[in-house]
């Protein structure tokens, strides 16, 4: 077994080969992904966590987290998430009453398919672990000078198929969601602005952008097989 971390990882030794990054925000950790964990370089291993420093992890097991994953045929997946405040998105809520879901039920009008994100094929980019396949794919969507990465959530369904049974949420081995200050805190007012509403503002700008990229890169990836296309299917942008 081998196993590589940084600061204070949940994971601990265990059968599988695995590489836990435990960084302080989603950025500074996308960064260092994208710059150390080339998938040449980490092909060896297993498993890759990339997860947030605030996460609660009293509940939570790596060795029999990994059991589960296997055990359903997980190649993207989070444990659920028990936060001390509201949700954004029910799929990464912890459920009772079973090991793992793959499929649930969101706001009218918030899943145009039932097996699409973010009923289906979902999960949250603060506790995210990757098979060693997926993360080939993975890595090649991580978008630097995006800095708050959002989007990426909802195109994690590109890498695996099926994607609504590749992916996935272990409820029984799960964590908390402590809700650290992160960059929606910094910042300086301007125009009347509260600093969160100028960062919301370019996340959701960024969100475009990504999306924008991934619909080009569609589009040339099935011009380059012959096949035509008009446009991909983009998602939602409203939160």
């Amino acid at each position: 077994m081998q196993i590589s971390f940084k600061r204070h990882s949940p994971v601990k030794p265990s059968a599988h080969r695995v590489i836990a990054l435990w960084l302080g925000h989603f950025r500074m950790s996308r960064w260092y992904a994208k710059r150390f964990l080339h998938p040449d370089v980490v092909a060896a291993y297993d498993y890759i966590f990339i997860w947030d420093e605030d996460l609660g992890v009293e509940h939570f097991n790596a060795e029999e987290y990994l059991k589960l994953v296997r055990k359903h045929g997980l190649e993207i997946s989070q444990p659920g998430l028990e936060p001390d405040k509201g949700l954004t998105w029910q799929m990464t809520k912890r459920r009772g009453d079973s090991e793992v879901h793959k499929i649930t039920e969101e706001k009218p009008g918030w899943c145009p398919d039932p097996v699409l994100p973010p009923c289906a094929a979902f999960i949250e980019i603060m506790a995210p672990v990757f098979s060693r396949s997926a993360w080939r794919c993975v890595w090649h969507m991580l978008q630097n000078d995006l800095v708050h990465g959002w989007g990426l959530d909802f195109a994690l369904r590109k890498c695996v198929e099926p994607a609504h049974e590749k992916i996935g949420v272990i409820d029984s081995q799960w964590i908390v969601h402590q809700s650290v200050p992160s960059l929606g805190n910094q910042g300086d007012s301007e125009n009347g602005k509260a600093p969160w509403e100028g960062v919301r503002e370019r996340c959701r700008r960024e969100w475009t952008t990504f999306q924008d990229r991934m619909a080009n890169a569609e589009q040339a990836y099935f011009e380059s097989l012959g096949f035509s296309i008009n446009n991909t299917a983009r998602y939602p942008t409203q939160m």
